[in-house]
């Protein structure tokens, strides 16, 4: 695939702070893709957005645009000038403008007649065009973010940037946006990176992520290959809940407080190591036919599921496992259930992160 967007060695510090927010960041952006910047408050990604727009100049490294130097060997193109469009979190509509206007002010420089053809041209794509003559304030928050959307879009960027794009809305209308954003960026072909910190919109929308921490990138790849195969604990915690098993390596597999768990993926005999499954990939025994088993010491009820919390049997271990169940089901606090798992859903880290995974 040809990246369109090349970052390399993108270092940030700010002198109030005097810490680096971004340390040797390498990152390429694909021609059509969207790639989701994920990661907690404080992580770098809103940072390196606006790195990427021209709003922060790097301390250290280069930024490419489709080949052209942009940032770096003393370059810097003024983001009006990179051709990139942003979408702001809270939209910035001109709050004096028209849908019509907002949208066409980005394109002064063509002649008005083919101006208002792509004004109206984006406006189709957003489904917007019975709007076009609204104010933002008579938008919902949806129909704002579709405006604002237009309007980056209007001058044909080659990339859009899009901070925090569903952060206002409430969970419906989230839900909506996040297919009506995905669908009017893969129909017009348009390349995108948004920042996010909601991991359900990461998930659902990104055709690649890329997790930061403490201003460094953890892992970079698509969505499915993070949530099943995070490349360590941050990163398999980040995405969603997962069990955090102590568990020693022996030739029969690895010994736990619940049971050996039947892997050792050629570990080390005597070696200390973290278990890490999904809640989903945990199964109930309707018999205690199995060498895994716990006491059940709570439920939560999620609407289509149960959260079952499992402790040991014995000893004082804190160690605690959570599974998903049917809303139905009907268990008992206190009730011993055996439990499986498969082995292709298990991944196996060092207790002592500092020994490498």
């Amino acid at each position: 695939m040809e990246a369109i967007l090349e970052l390399r060695r993108i270092t940030k510090k700010f002198a109030s702070s005097g810490s680096e927010a971004l340390r040797d960041i390498d990152l390429d952006v694909y021609s059509g893709e969207m790639l989701g910047l994920i990661g907690e408050s404080g992580s770098g990604k809103t940072t390196l957005l606006r790195l990427i727009a021209g709003l922060e100049s790097p301390t250290r490294g280069s930024i490419k645009l489709k080949d052209r130097l942009i940032v770096g060997d003393n370059t810097f193109v003024p983001p009006e000038k990179r051709e990139i469009g942003m979408v702001f979190q809270e939209y910035a509509l001109f709050p004096h403008m028209t849908v019509e206007q907002n949208v066409i002010y980005g394109l002064h420089k063509m002649e008005k007649t083919a101006a208002r053809k792509r004004m109206f041209e984006v406006l189709e794509w957003v489904n917007l065009a019975e709007l076009s003559n609204r104010y933002a304030h008579e938008l919902s928050g949806g129909q704002q973010q579709r405006a604002a959307l237009a309007r980056a879009l209007a001058p044909s960027p080659s990339i859009i940037l899009l901070d925090e794009p569903f952060s206002n809305l409430d969970g419906v209308l989230k839900d909506q946006m996040r297919e009506e954003l995905h669908t009017i960026l893969k129909t017009s072909g348009t390349t995108a990176v948004f920042v996010t910190h909601d991991t359900l919109d990461a998930l659902s929308v990104a055709d690649r992520l890329a997790l930061l921490k403490d201003g460094q990138l953890q892992q970079i790849g698509n969505p499915k290959e993070l949530y099943e195969k995070p490349g360590n604990l941050y990163t398999a915690s980040f995405l969603g809940k997962i069990n955090q098993i102590k568990g020693r390596c022996t030739h029969s597999g690895i010994v736990s407080d619940f049971g050996t768990f039947p892997v050792c993926q050629g570990l080390r005999e005597g070696r200390e190591v973290l278990i890490a499954i999904r809640p989903e990939n945990i199964s109930l025994q309707s018999r205690i036919c199995t060498d895994l088993k716990g006491e059940i010491i709570h439920t939560s009820f999620q609407g289509d599921h149960l959260l079952v919390h499992l402790k040991p049997l014995v000893g004082e271990s804190q160690n605690r496992i959570i599974f998903k169940m049917p809303s139905a089901y009907r268990i008992k606090i206190g009730e011993v259930v055996g439990f499986k798992i498969e082995t292709e859903n298990l991944i196996v880290f060092d207790a002592d992160p500092s020994l490498g995974n």
